[in-house]
C-alpha cells in the first residue's frame, strides 16, 4: 500500500514547539535530537501506520525511544492524522477532543 499523506494538528505542532523550547533551555543538542526523533517517528508512522498498537479513542500510539513522548495518531482512509506529540507524564489524554 502506498504511503498516505500525514496531516498534523496545529496543537500537535505546538506540542513539538513546547518540547523544543523545554529541551533548548537545557541543551540545543537535546532540542535538535528531540525534533529529529519526532520527524523520524512521523515518517515511520506514515510508512506503516498499523504497526503500532491501538491506544485510546480510536487512535494509535508510537512511543519515542529517547524522549518521554508519544506520537498519537489516527488512521483515516486517505491520510494519517497526528493529533498530539504527548509527554508521557503530563496531562494524560489532554488531546482527546482534538478534531480536524
Amino acid at each position: 500500500m502506498a504511503e498516505r499523506s500525514v496531516r498534523v494538528h496545529p496543537d500537535a505542532v505546538r506540542d513539538v514547539e513546547d518540547g523544543i523550547a523545554f529541551y533548548s533551555r537545557r541543551s540545543l543538542i537535546a532540542a535538535e535530537r528531540f525534533l529529529t526523533e519526532v520527524e523520524q517517528a512521523v515518517d515511520l508512522v506514515a510508512e506503516a501506520p498499523g504497526r503500532w498498537p491501538l491506544f485510546r479513542a480510536g487512535t494509535r500510539r508510537f512511543v519515542m525511544a529517547a524522549f518521554p513522548y508519544s506520537i498519537i495518531y489516527r488512521e483515516m482512509r486517505n491520510e494519517i492524522q497526528v493529533l498530539a506529540v504527548a509527554h508521557a507524564k503530563r496531562r494524560p489524554q489532554y488531546w482527546r477532543d482534538r478534531r480536524f
